[in-house]
């Protein structure tokens, strides 16, 4: 759709071509979800934006600088930004968010330095053969609205370190901290056109780079079925792909686990970030024999777990990042009613006490569902928002296949004191990252990524240093 006449108000976005900021023709509406309303106009790119910059890229390639002293120094207004673009509380964004930015400008500029290659001597042929790793070229990069500056940096760190230049597309509707990176870009010297950012939805700007014959490698977070779709218009050029997608993560709790340690992490894994994180935990299986105590005192920590305006120090959860986004979630707690589901707090069950000017957010409580058959879509799929559900196990086969019972498998965690168990259902289930008696606990250095619909290929440290490069081995006759 074409511009109505321009609000002063708005934040007006622009796209970052060739080290500068370039306005476009057209624009689409970013909401503060935490008071429903309009505050930010974001580029509609097409397939001419795309074009631009990808040239950008190319021109630029082969050919950068350290952003994180510059993000670093200006964390407080990231997070700020980062809070109302998203609606998640100011704290997680200037403890998790910002933070974690901050750090994959410095990981992956210091492991750049210490990959090796491999070489191999072949004495009965006189030959010694070795690898050599060189850039890809332009790589395309999308992120997706629930961690916006975390999950993009996580990919333009690596991909401009290993000597790649980059056209990156966030979400439109969390662009902002994505803009305002690209200002600190301009002051940290990073040369034009290394990278890039073209504004956009998926339909237009999207699907214009993923299917651009100049990208050959697209880095990808997001949901399953836009990842069908970037493989399709990947597949006739054959591109690199590196596909982070949706997750249905179980905790499993046997009876010999911690129980205070459990319940305060597992109510943080269920619900941080509004559940809008596919790490979280939305199955949950007790062994039976501690089951009724556990849900006792899980439903009542969730219910200690606060929901309210994001600048309150003393909010948990923030708003959900849009109103299409809250009916979605809620109408899985009303799948759960209607299957026979009990719903023990949250949704439906608690009143959200909000400022007046929070009244038209799109804010949820903590939401506890438990008596749901394991065919029910909200044990299937993936809800994405502050909703988990609980149930019981008897053996630990049974854990594990409860476990597995979802055609996902990016995350699980484990509970138990017994060390033999956790590495032996660690090994058992199928998924990328399996935490035992903690969560989010995370080394850059090791792989990330998920099993089975939950994506393709992993990232960090060397797995991301090998998906941004190319091996070429070299064999020399002596």
């Amino acid at each position: 759709m074409h511009d109505p006449p321009e609000k002063s108000s708005l934040l007006v976005l622009e796209n970052f071509i060739g080290g500068t900021f370039v306005p476009c023709g057209r624009h689409v509406d970013s909401y503060d979800p935490s008071v429903g309303e309009v505050y930010c106009r974001v580029p509609d790119s097409g397939p001419q934006e795309v074009e631009a910059a990808v040239a950008a890229a190319k021109e630029a390639f082969p050919g950068w600088s350290a952003l994180a002293d510059l993000l670093e120094a200006n964390a407080e207004e990231f997070a700020q930004a980062e809070s109302r673009d998203q609606g998640k509380t100011v704290t997680f964004a200037r403890t998790v968010d910002v933070p974690r930015s901050v750090h994959n400008f410095r990981f992956f500029a210091s492991s750049a330095l210490h990959h090796t290659t491999d070489c191999s001597q072949m004495d009965h042929a006189g030959c010694l053969s070795y690898t050599v790793r060189s850039p890809v070229g332009v790589a395309g990069l999308i992120s997706p609205w629930n961690l916006p500056l975390y999950l993009l940096t996580w990919k333009i760190a690596p991909a401009i370190a290993a000597g790649n230049t980059v056209v990156a597309k966030p979400s439109e509707m969390t662009s902002v901290t994505t803009w305002m990176m690209c200002k600190l870009m301009q002051q940290a010297g990073v040369p034009p056109g290394v990278v890039n950012v073209i504004f956009g939805t998926g339909p237009r700007a999207g699907d214009a780079l993923v299917g651009h014959p100049e990208v050959p490698l697209v880095s990808f977070t997001g949901s399953t079925a836009t990842a069908q779709r970037i493989t399709e218009r990947s597949a006739p050029y054959c591109k690199k792909l590196s596909l982070e997608l949706g997750g249905k993560n179980p905790a499993i709790i046997f009876a010999d686990a911690n129980l205070d340690q459990c319940i305060e992490t597992t109510v943080r894994s269920s619900f941080s970030n509004q559940g809008e994180i596919c790490l979280c935990t939305s199955r949950i299986y007790v062994e039976r024999s501690i089951y009724p105590e556990f849900l006792q005192r899980f439903v009542a920590a969730a219910k200690k777990w606060t929901t309210g305006a994001p600048s309150d120090p003393g909010s948990s959860n923030g708003a959900l990042i849009s109103r299409e986004h809250l009916e979605k979630v809620r109408s899985f707690v009303a799948l759960a009613r209607s299957e026979g589901g009990t719903v023990h707090c949250g949704e439906g069950v608690d009143r959200l006490d909000l400022p007046e000017r929070n009244a038209n957010g799109y804010f949820m409580p903590a939401t506890v569902v438990s008596g749901m058959s394991e065919g029910s879509r909200v044990m299937q799929e993936e809800i994405f928002g502050p909703v988990t559900c609980v149930g019981a196990f008897d053996t630990e086969d049974e854990a594990v296949a409860l476990g597995n019972g979802v055609r996902y498998g990016l995350s699980a965690t484990v509970w138990s004191r017994d060390v033999g168990r956790v590495h032996r259902v660690a090994r058992r289930l199928q998924a990328g990252l399996v935490w035992t008696n903690c969560w989010l606990l995370r080394d850059l250095n090791l792989p990330f990524g998920g099993m089975k619909s939950s994506g393709v290929g992993r990232e960090g440290g060397k797995d991301s240093y090998h998906f941004f490069t190319e091996v070429k081995t070299i064999t020399i006759k002596q």
